[in-house]
């Protein structure tokens, strides 16, 4: 049997008198592509800030390896291995390619204020160890070649990957990708399926926040379906394509 990296038992969020996400139980094997969709309004960014602890919960408990993720801050989360993206890209639009990954990665390096002072063995090994891990996620991604180009100059595909690419840089076991594809054409579109791919393959399970009905059906394994802060329904995509209730959710109940 598989493990569950990840576990939302009885999740709950409200704002004010709303409650945006109602007693959500949902679980992420170590290696899956799982999306959590629904219209709009249905919760599913909500979770993500309450799951990474951008948002405090309500209500329930996530564990993350087994470990109850409580009250630690987001970037206590993050270093545990749980990284999330946002629908906005977020990058250094003044530096290169690669100086956006090192500046991401400075974040892992082992290294005091003194060592960089007096450039230390240690500071050297974790100068060689970025460059080296920036190249990797270079090479990855496909932006080897722009790795001079300023980011802000970037097209705005381009720009959305490398904001996965800062993501990576912070070492994840589990990616939790909100709305990646926001703005892309089709042919970007389909660089960014085969990219998530890839990420799993790696051995990075993600969670996945999606409106694109073609890349979420084409890349997950399982996907969970939210309206009005509650989960409907939950399967394989064959099964949730066949769903009356997600049809309902989506279309209305006049079709």
């Amino acid at each position: 049997m598989q493990k569950e990296l990840l576990e939302v038992n009885n999740l709950t969020a409200r704002f004010g008198g709303l409650t945006a996400v109602d007693s959500l139980d949902f679980a992420v094997t170590a290696n899956e592509i799982v999306s959590l969709i629904g219209p709009n309004g249905a919760g599913k960014t909500t979770t993500f800030n309450a799951v990474t602890g951008f948002l405090a919960k309500a209500e329930g408990a996530v564990t993350f390896e087994g470990t109850d993720l409580g009250t630690l801050r987001p970037n206590q989360i993050a270093a545990k291995g749980l990284v999330r993206t946002f629908q906005i890209t977020s990058l250094f639009p003044g530096l290169t390619v690669a100086d956006n990954i090192r500046t991401a990665r400075h974040t892992q390096e082992d290294v005091m204020f003194l060592d960089c002072i007096f450039h230390t063995r240690r500071n050297r090994e974790n100068e060689r160890e970025t460059a080296a891990k920036t190249e990797e996620i270079l090479n990855l991604v496909h932006l080897q070649d722009k790795k001079e180009a300023i980011a802000g100059n970037l097209p705005y595909g381009e720009q959305r990957v490398l904001g996965i690419a800062l993501s990576l840089a912070a070492n994840p076991k589990m990616l939790l990708l909100d709305e990646p594809s926001a703005g892309l054409n089709s042919s970007e579109t389909l660089v960014l399926m085969d990219l998530v791919r890839k990420l799993r393959d790696r051995g990075i399970t993600i969670l996945l926040v999606e409106h694109d009905m073609k890349l979420v059906m084409g890349v997950s394994d399982r996907i969970v379906v939210l309206d009005f802060g509650k989960k409907i329904a939950e399967g394989t995509p064959t099964e949730i394509r066949d769903n009356p209730e997600v049809i309902t959710a989506y279309l209305g109940s006049g079709r």
